[in-house]
């Protein structure tokens, strides 16, 4: 087989393939097996109908096109190691002669986006400045909050809903008549904004046992984006009482004895979140850094065949405002994967199998499954490879910043070794904080926490 890479872009390309009849042949053989087990000709058992009876019966154009459309993908996996380039999207296969006789070649063309040839700047020594650590005392208190909350009750009210309070719904939602989703008795934070889009609203101003309708955006399912008639009705009102913060609060939410010790644990607590924030400011600096400073292509179709799977999935097709956003970010995110993955060439970048487990299990917690469920999920999907390539991105990013010199507003610099306490690290497993802050290259995920029972 002979193969010729023509560069049409700088993100497509075009293979010419030719293959002779000696290595077509088997696939011709394995054609004419396939179609003679499945044809009956009086005097032969099936499956033992010799090949030019077969050719007779279905024309030897039938057998022939059967035989390349099972080759193709073969031999343009051959083209494509020959030719040392690396295809991404789906390719486009033009068949432009094909073996009707004996000793003839078969010649095929594809057109496919490949990745982009990137030279990467220089980034060892790359200096990065990050605010200064200034912990406030409202730091504290909003860590000292959190905690209340964690320890609060939850008390009904008979009056009508405001912001904070918790309330207990149902909710139905209908398009056209026809019910697409229904929840009895779920818990639910006015103004917390995590469910659907207008529910905040509705809420606001309802006493216990009413109803009422709004009109919503479904947030997911597979009527995503659909307008939806909704339908609310209150069971319960009430709030959440804080403890007060004493030595016995201290006693029953932490380690400690006062509520001094317990501040002052807090206010190191806010200290290193702090430092954490740095990591993460430092993180993102250093690739928006690259991305500023690096030349990368993009494959226009690659990107027009995300958006439309991503609208269409939405129901939004015809949103030209969300469009120009899908497409702001999903240029984004390719030219990143595309500057990783070229750090992670350029950086001999390896991902081992603990790396990724660790992160399998980190995004089973996210989904809220068991790793095992999620690992099963993933290989169905066909996406182990994908997560391999997330890991070795994660890595990538974090050799960058690990080459970088980081300073504060003061120019003092940042050691980001120093950002989670010795001891936690052993006690973790952590080797260095610049591994947690490799742990959201490209994506945030955010959680909130609902109600159980009477515990707020």
């Amino acid at each position: 087989m002979k193969s010729a890479v023509e560069n049409l872009s700088p993100t497509r390309v075009k293979l010419t393939v030719e293959v002779p009849s000696e290595e077509l042949q088997p696939h011709v053989d394995a054609a004419l097996k396939s179609i003679g087990s499945q044809i009956n000709v009086p005097g032969f058992r099936q499956g033992k109908v010799p090949a030019r009876i077969i050719e007779q019966r279905v024309g030897k154009g039938a057998v022939i096109q059967e035989a390349v459309n099972e080759a193709l993908p073969e031999f343009f996996g051959k083209a494509v190691e020959e030719t040392e380039v690396e295809p991404i999207g789906q390719p486009e296969v033009d068949i432009t002669e094909v073996p009707m006789e004996d000793g003839e070649t078969l010649k095929f063309t594809v057109e496919v986006d490949v990745r982009p040839e990137i030279t990467l700047p220089d980034y060892d020594g790359l200096k990065i400045q990050v605010d200064n650590v200034e912990v406030t005392d409202a730091d504290v208190e909003e860590k000292l909050t959190e905690l209340r909350e964690r320890f609060g009750t939850l008390s009904g009210v008979d009056r009508v809903v405001e912001t904070g309070d918790f309330v207990s719904i149902d909710l139905n939602a209908e398009i056209e008549g026809e019910e697409v989703d229904s929840v009895e008795g779920v818990s639910y934070e006015v103004g917390s904004g995590n469910m659907l889009e207008g529910l905040d609203e509705a809420l606001l101003g309802m006493a216990k046992g009413e109803t009422k309708n709004f009109s919503a955006p479904l947030a997911g399912g597979e009527q995503a984006g659909s307008s939806a008639d909704c339908t609310v009705s209150v069971q319960s009102v009430k709030v959440r009482e804080l403890p007060e913060v004493d030595d016995d609060f201290a006693q029953m939410a932490s380690e400690f004895d006062t509520a001094e010790e317990l501040r002052a644990d807090l206010t190191t607590q806010a200290e290193q979140s702090k430092k954490f924030e740095q990591g993460i400011q430092a993180r993102d600096k250093v690739l928006d850094h690259l991305l500023e400073n690096t030349e990368i292509p993009l494959p226009e179709s690659v990107i027009e065949s995300e958006i439309h799977s991503h609208l269409e999935q939405e129901g939004r097709l015809e949103d030209a405002e969300h469009r120009a956003e899908v497409d702001e970010s999903t240029r984004k995110a390719l030219k990143t994967q595309f500057l990783l993955d070229e750090v992670g060439k350029v950086e001999e970048v390896e991902v081992g199998q603990p790396e990724l487990i660790e992160y399998l299990m980190m995004q089973a917690q996210q989904y809220g499954m068991e790793p095992n469920q999620f690992a099963q999920l993933l290989d169905q999907q066909g996406q182990v490879e994908g997560m391999v390539g997330e890991v070795a991105r994660r890595k990538a990013l974090a050799a960058a910043l690990d080459k970088a010199t980081i300073v504060d507003g003061d120019g003092n610099e940042v050691n980001l070794d120093d950002i989670v306490p010795e001891d936690q690290r052993a006690a973790e497993g952590e080797d260095t904080e610049a591994d947690e802050v490799e742990g959201t290259v490209v994506e945030g995920e955010a959680t909130s926490e609902t109600p159980e029972g009477e515990r707020a």
